[in-house]
């Protein structure tokens, strides 16, 4: 029997994680392994749960019980599945539940780069992109076309903001990802170094005019190659650019300059895999 129960005090402290602590505080930077992130959806949820992460309680509408959630509910064993209307959800969590169902779940230590990597030949690294919208985006696309791993620089956004999970319908938990370093001091260097000893070429996705376009047969034909993207707006660093072996822009027409850095991730991804 699921274990449901009704809200009825918006102060227990164990709607917390819903209604009072960030995705900041969830992380818990001091004991990472008793960070949190919260899931949102049926979908992400069990994504998240084929992964192997631990659940720890969740939150939902009362017509999701015996609906939607019901084959989230049975894969969670015991934990609390703490319910009410949807009024009352939006009071307690200061937003509408989109998917009317959210699961906090247990982080877990990430992996290093060269796990990650080992025998990936495709691989996408994202240099400081925090919009969790375009990250959660540009996860999606990877799973979907190809990119064996993630690697995110530390000014990256976190992938399980509950935003980013979401928009990548929770590839997140099916793309293997992790961050390349934990000081912003780590990227470029000795972050590109790490890659170059693994076998990989770099391409940095930038406009300039010695570019190479995107389809050009001589980046498909290396063995390993690592796409870089950099952050919404500024593009990638110039000491990123300078470090890389490639250069990489995809042809515009109409007098279009750019794509949004999840669209281009789309393409690059589709024409590199």
């Amino acid at each position: 029997m699921p274990n449901v129960i009704e809200i009825t005090d918006f102060s227990a402290p164990e709607l917390d994680i819903y209604a009072r602590l960030t995705e900041n505080q969830l992380i818990n930077r001091a004991e990472p392994e008793k960070g949190l992130f919260i899931a949102e959806s049926p979908n992400v949820i069990l994504r998240a749960l084929d992964a192997g992460y631990e659940p720890v309680s969740l939150l939902m509408e009362h017509k999701h019980v015996d609906g939607q959630a019901k084959e989230v509910i049975s894969r969670c064993g015991c934990v609390p599945v703490y319910t009410s209307t949807l009024d009352v959800l939006t009071q307690l969590t200061g937003f509408q539940l989109t998917r009317g169902v959210l699961c906090a779940m247990r982080r877990r230590k990430q992996p290093d780069v060269e796990t990650v990597c080992k025998n990936a030949r495709r691989i996408a690294v994202l240099e400081n992109i925090m919009n969790p919208t375009n990250l959660g985006a540009i996860f999606r696309s990877a799973a979907a076309l190809g990119m064996d791993a993630v690697l995110l620089t530390p000014g990256c956004c976190d992938p399980f903001y509950r935003r980013s999970a979401r928009v990548s319908m929770g590839t997140i938990f099916q793309v293997p990802w992790t961050y390349i370093g934990t000081e912003f001091t780590d990227w470029p260097h000795p972050g590109m170094d790490r890659l170059r000893v693994m076998g990989f070429k770099t391409a940095a996705m930038a406009l300039r005019d010695d570019s190479y376009s995107v389809d050009d047969p001589a980046l498909a034909a290396e063995k390993r190659l690592a796409i870089i993207l950099g952050t919404e707006g500024d593009g990638l660093a110039d000491c990123t650019i300078a470090d890389c072996d490639y250069t990489v822009r995809i042809p515009m027409q109409h007098g279009v300059d750019s794509l949004n850095v999840a669209a281009a991730s789309a393409v690059a991804f589709w024409q590199l895999r």
